[in-house]
């Protein structure tokens, strides 16, 4: 416990006396998680979007004319069920319609009560269960009389599905090579820490200190430093996220149907993915720096 206790105090002293370079380690590997959580942001939002949209991807909805009534439907049901491909079709009214509108506003469902009239057309919901032959369906039920419009994800899901894998790739990449930046500027700052060392660990080495009692106190420094980096970074990124959502969250509800992912998620996964990366680099540029300069 004693060898602990001495470790940390001395890296705790270390990056208080080379305050400079720490300084410009902790800049370093702040800018690149807060870089790294923009395009996790996005990544995952739009994730969420497309994962929404394939929730109602095996489905297809036909908007009935107002002037439509159920029987109509129930002859369109009817007949669609007899469809190849159709698992089932059923009706949904405007209603019931209103209802489901409502629990995916959420929190923001009061903002439906001002309304005066229900909007929501009453509809046919078809639920396919062979997705090859959904297009050919979808043709199918715009035949109908008394059809105001059907809508099908088929187009939207595969633009957002190409639009998240390049997302995600850009980010894989741009992640490494932050990274080894990242592990470049921790390793030259833990460099810097050993030469200013090296009469004190020639010593260390001669009355016998082991390698690793020699090595502590850099690799718990560049833990350190990586440790308050995350906590920076998270907690800018939380304070990042909820502007946007303040700024952006009821346009993306307007215009996509989705709300944008809460910031309690976001926190909480954040928290231990920056605790993870910034403790991996601050001790990778420890032992890259210590393998090459310490002969230990």
């Amino acid at each position: 416990m004693g060898r602990l206790f001495y470790t940390i105090k001395q890296a705790i002293l270390q990056v208080f006396r080379n305050r400079a370079m720490s300084l410009a380690s902790i800049f370093a590997i702040t800018a690149m998680m807060i870089i790294l959580s923009i395009f996790l942001i996005v990544v995952i939002n739009v994730n969420s979007a497309a994962q929404g949209i394939q929730d109602d991807y095996d489905s297809i909805e036909i908007f009935m004319d107002d002037a439509a009534d159920q029987a109509a439907a129930d002859a369109i049901i009817d007949d669609i069920k007899n469809f190849d491909g159709v698992e089932d079709a059923y009706y949904k009214s405007k209603d019931e319609a209103m209802v489901q509108f409502k629990e995916r506003w959420g929190d923001n469902a009061y903002l439906l009560d001002s309304l005066k009239e229900n909007p929501l057309p009453n509809s046919v919901v078809v639920k396919i269960a062979d997705l090859k032959k959904a297009d050919s369906v979808a043709e199918q039920c715009g035949t109908y009389e008394g059809i105001e419009d059907v809508k099908y994800y088929k187009d939207t899901v595969d633009k957002l599905l190409k639009a998240t894998k390049f997302i995600q790739t850009t980010a894989m990449v741009l992640m490494i090579f932050l990274i080894v930046v990242s592990i470049v500027v921790v390793s030259n700052t833990i460099k810097l820490t050993v030469f200013n060392r090296a009469s004190e660990i020639s010593i260390m080495k001669y009355v016998g200190a082991t390698n690793w009692f020699i090595r502590g106190p850099f690799l718990a420094e560049g833990i350190i430093i990586g440790i308050i980096s995350a906590a920076i970074s998270v907690g800018l990124s939380a304070l990042l996220y909820l502007k946007v959502t303040d700024i952006l969250g009821d346009q993306m509800f307007s215009l996509l149907n989705m709300q944008m992912v809460p910031v309690e998620f976001l926190l909480q996964n954040f928290a231990l993915i920056f605790l993870a990366l910034g403790v991996s680099i601050g001790a990778c540029g420890s032992i890259i720096s210590m393998r090459r300069f310490l002969d230990a």
